[in-house]
């Protein structure tokens, strides 16, 4: 049963977690195993779960030196799509990491693209399993400063920007990622603006008044915001039903 759908989720940083889906997951009933890689926790063995999530953070997919865990995790991420084939979702770096992992590029996002910003969808992601019913343009909140630069070999770009071409993608049948955020809850920026590495972006991009114009944006659009991570998670429970 869906219900029993067993969540792995890797976290680089304590406030980048599953944010608003936290609820949908404790509404069906769904436990969750989170994976802190920052602070040293070991990856466990992948078959048990049917489900991987990767969250976001402030490291980039490039900084194994400073953060050597990346190595595995890529490994793994590798290992989850390619032979287990079992579905995947991954945020912002998540993004950056599965297209890392599988053989795509990153590089510098310029000008980073930190705000509420607008997103678009392709033609493909009309219907795509996961990203079908979304809305073709949406609100979106942003906080990178990295983009995929090259997706991995047979991917399929489902929503990009003015500033950014590979805004989410999918990657043979089951794994998914976006640039964006849409696990956003009310506190998220406040929780966010506080990371020195986040604030600092925030400042250089938008100035010293970014954080509060950053928050008002995100409540003025917070509705908008659940509804579209309502019916992703909807469509993401579905297609692991159907993979399991």
């Amino acid at each position: 049963m869906v219900d029993r759908m067993r969540l792995l989720v890797f976290q680089h940083i304590d406030c980048e977690h599953p944010g608003a889906f936290r609820a949908m997951l404790a509404r069906d009933g769904i436990a969750w195993t989170a994976v802190e890689l920052d602070r040293g926790e070991p990856i466990p063995e992948l078959a048990a779960y049917d489900a991987l999530w990767v969250m976001g953070g402030p490291m980039d997919v490039w900084d194994v030196e400073e953060h050597p865990w990346l190595v595995p995790e890529k490994a793994a991420i590798r290992r989850w799509v390619r032979d287990l084939g079992k579905p995947f979702l991954g945020f912002c770096l998540g993004h950056q990491l599965l297209a890392d992992a599988l053989g795509g590029t990153c590089g510098p996002q310029k000008p980073p693209e930190i705000g509420i910003c607008d997103v678009e969808l392709t033609d493909e992601a009309r219907a795509d399993p996961l990203f079908a019913g979304l809305p073709k343009r949406q609100k979106c909140l942003q906080w990178h400063s990295v983009r995929v630069a090259q997706p991995p070999e047979g991917a399929a770009v489902l929503a990009r920007s003015p500033l950014c071409s590979v805004q989410a993608m999918r990657v043979g049948p089951l794994a998914w990622s976006m640039q964006y955020h849409v696990e956003v809850e009310p506190d998220t920026v406040a929780n966010w603006g506080v990371v020195p590495a986040y604030r600092q972006a925030l400042d250089q991009a938008l100035g010293p008044e970014g954080l509060p114009q950053m928050m008002h944006g995100a409540d003025r659009n917070m509705a908008g915001f659940v509804a579209s991570a309502e019916r992703l998670y909807a469509s993401f429970k579905r297609i692991v039903a159907d993979a399991r």
